[in-house]
C-alpha cells in the first residue's frame, strides 16, 4: 500500500505534468494556422482579408473573453474551469477541421475562447500551486509554449502534404495533445471546492495604477511581439534575400525567445525586482529595431537581439500577472484584465504597422514607429517593475 507521502509526490507528479501539457496546447492551434494559410484561401475561395482575419479572430476573442474569466473562476473553481477548457479546445479544433465552411469561424471563436481561459488562470495558478517558484514555473510554462508554437508552425505543410485531409487534417490532429490534457488533468478535478465566498473575492483592479501598468507592459510586449512575426519576414526580404532566408531569420528569432524563457528566472532570484530586466528587454527591442532600421543587411544579429529582448519581455509580461498580486484570487483578476487589454492591442499592431507600410511604401515609418513604441515600453517597464502588488 502507498504511503501517505508517495501519494503526496504522486499528486504533484500529475499536478506538473497536466500544467505543462495545458501550456503546451496553449498556441499550437493557432501557429499551425500560418503556413498552410494559402491553402485556406484557395480551398474555400477566401479574399486576403478574410483569410488574415483567420489569424486575428482568436486575438479578439481573447480581448472578449479575458475579463469574464476570473468571474467563472470564483463560480465554478480553477481547476474545473481549466479542464473544461480543453474540452472546448479539442471541440474548437475538430469544428474548425471539418469540411463545412462555416464551422471554421465557429471552431476559431471556440478553440480562442478556450485558450484565453487558459491564458488567465495559468497565472493563477502558479500563483497558487508555485508560490516559492514563481519564476521557474512562469519560465517553464513559456518555454513550452514557445517549443511547441515553433515545431506546429514547422511541421504544418509537411503534415498537410502527407495527411489524407491535407491542411484540415494538419490542424485537426492537435485535437490528439488536447485530448490527452483533458485525461491528465481530470484527477484536480477532485480537489476544487466550494465557490468562494463574496466576501473573498478580489475587488475588480480596473482602478489601481499597477494594474494598468501592468497591463501596459502586456499590451506592448504583445504588440511587439506579433508585430514582428508577422512582418520580420517581409522587412528582411525587403532588403533582397530569399523569403527562405527570411524564414530562418523568423525561427531564429521565436527560438531565442524561448531561451530567454529559460534564463530570465535564473535573474530574478538575484535582484530585488523587475525594473532592471524589464527596462533592458525593452532597450535590446529598440536596438534591434535601429538595426533593422540602418542596418538592415544583418538580419541574423537584429534577429537575435530583437529575440532576446521580446522573449525577456514576453515572460515578464505573464510573470507579472503572478508577481504583482497579492494572492490566486487578484491574480486572476489582473490576468483577465491585462490580458485583454493586451491581446486586443496585439490585434491592432500589426494592422497599423502593415497600414503604415503600404502608406509609406517602405518600412523606415514602421520601424521607427517601433522605435517610439519600446521607448515608452522602457519607461512602463521601470514602473509595471517595481515590488509592489495589486491591492484585493
Amino acid at each position: 500500500m502507498r504511503s501517505a507521502k508517495d501519494q503526496r509526490v504522486g499528486r504533484r507528479v500529475l499536478l506538473i505534468v497536466g500544467f505543462l501539457l495545458i501550456a503546451a496546447n496553449l498556441r499550437a492551434a493557432l501557429t499551425s494556422v500560418g503556413p498552410v494559410l494559402d491553402m485556406i484561401r484557395r480551398d474555400l475561395g477566401l479574399t486576403a482579408g478574410e483569410a488574415g482575419f483567420i489569424g486575428t479572430l482568436p486575438l479578439l476573442t481573447f480581448a472578449a473573453v479575458s475579463p469574464q474569466v476570473p468571474r467563472l473562476a470564483r463560480r465554478f473553481g480553477t481547476d474545473r474551469m481549466l479542464w473544461a477548457a480543453m474540452v472546448a479546445l479539442l471541440a474548437g479544433i475538430v469544428l474548425r477541421s471539418l469540411p463545412v465552411t462555416g464551422l471554421l469561424w465557429v471552431g476559431t471563436v471556440l478553440l480562442g475562447a478556450a485558450i484565453a481561459v487558459g491564458n488567465v488562470l495559468i497565472p493563477s495558478m502558479i500563483k497558487r500551486d508555485f508560490p516559492d517558484h514563481i519564476g521557474a514555473a512562469t519560465g517553464v510554462y513559456t518555454a513550452v509554449i514557445g517549443v511547441i508554437a515553433s515545431t506546429a508552425a514547422g511541421i504544418a505543410v509537411p503534415l498537410a502534404g502527407v495527411l489524407p485531409g491535407g491542411w484540415r487534417a494538419a490542424l485537426g490532429c492537435w485535437a490528439g495533445l488536447a485530448l490527452v490534457a483533458i485525461a491528465v488533468w481530470a484527477p484536480q478535478l477532485r480537489r476544487s471546492g466550494m465557490p468562494e465566498p463574496e466576501t473573498l473575492k478580489p475587488r475588480a483592479p480596473w482602478r489601481s495604477p499597477l494594474a494598468w501598468e501592468v497591463s501596459a507592459f502586456m499590451a506592448l510586449s504583445a504588440c511587439g511581439f506579433y508585430t514582428m512575426l508577422a512582418w520580420f519576414p517581409s522587412i528582411v526580404v525587403s532588403t533582397g534575400t530569399s523569403e527562405d532566408y527570411a524564414g530562418w531569420m523568423l525561427f531564429v528569432y521565436q527560438i531565442v525567445g524561448v531561451v530567454m524563457s529559460i534564463v530570465v528566472p535564473l535573474l530574478l532570484t538575484r535582484l530585488p525586482d523587475q525594473r532592471l530586466i524589464a527596462a533592458g528587454g525593452s532597450l535590446l527591442a529598440m536596438l534591434g529595431y535601429l538595426g533593422l532600421l540602418f542596418a538592415p543587411d544583418l538580419a541574423v544579429v537584429w534577429a537575435l537581439v530583437t529575440g532576446i529582448g521580446a522573449g525577456t519581455l514576453f515572460f515578464l509580461a505573464l510573470a507579472f500577472f503572478s508577481l504583482r498580486a497579492a494572492d490566486p484570487r487578484s491574480s486572476a483578476s489582473l490576468s483577465g484584465m491585462g490580458q485583454s487589454i493586451g491581446y486586443l492591442f496585439a490585434a491592432t499592431g500589426p494592422v497599423a504597422i502593415g497600414a503604415l507600410h503600404d502608406a509609406t511604401g517602405g518600412w523606415t515609418v514602421p520601424l521607427a514607429v517601433l522605435v517610439g513604441v519600446a521607448a515608452v515600453h522602457t519607461v512602463v517597464g521601470l514602473r509595471a517593475g517595481r515590488d509592489a502588488h495589486v491591492g484585493v
